[in-house]
């Protein structure tokens, strides 16, 4: 193994180190929701969490790690994955996600939607309490699809 491969498999692992922490402590706030509340979640449960400080602490964890989990995975993650297969990433970043669709990483298709529900977020979270259902909702949903991502990573650089 050259040394430029030694290196990206490092920035490789530690990527996936953090996207791992990410999805971690999403999967635990879900976990603590779960304990008094069934997902995906109604209004009422919403109501339910937004009185409880705890429970709503817990709601913006979910979707805090969800942001940064695809921040990492889309901005650091991808990259790195591309640089140890030894390709080019100074291209657009359609070109580096349809190079992970061909050595089975992802499907372009779902990251689109995983980026454009971090988009959302980032409006339209804290304003609309409908739409903050239909988030955290999505994002128990989308929990698998970001877990394969990461573990075909993972069988790529064992």
């Amino acid at each position: 193994m050259g040394n430029k491969t030694v290196v990206y498999k490092q920035k490789v692992q530690d990527n996936l180190a953090e996207s791992r922490k990410h999805l971690l402590r999403l999967e635990n706030a879900f976990d603590a929701l779960g304990q008094n509340y069934t997902f995906p979640m109604s209004k009422d449960t919403f109501s339910k969490i937004l009185s409880s400080v705890e429970h709503l602490a817990y709601s913006d964890q979910i979707i805090y790690r969800f942001s940064k989990l695809q921040d990492c995975m889309g901005a650091k993650l991808f990259r790195s994955v591309l640089l140890y297969e030894g390709e080019n990433i100074n291209k657009p970043f359609l070109d580096i996600l349809n190079q992970l669709e061909a050595i089975n990483i992802i499907n372009v298709d779902e990251w689109f939607e995983i980026r454009d529900l971090r988009n959302e977020i980032a409006h339209e979270y804290d304003d609309d309490e409908e739409k903050a259902i239909e988030i955290i909702n999505a994002i128990f949903k989308l929990r698998d699809e970001l877990d394969t991502i990461l573990r075909a990573v993972e069988s790529l650089i064992i």
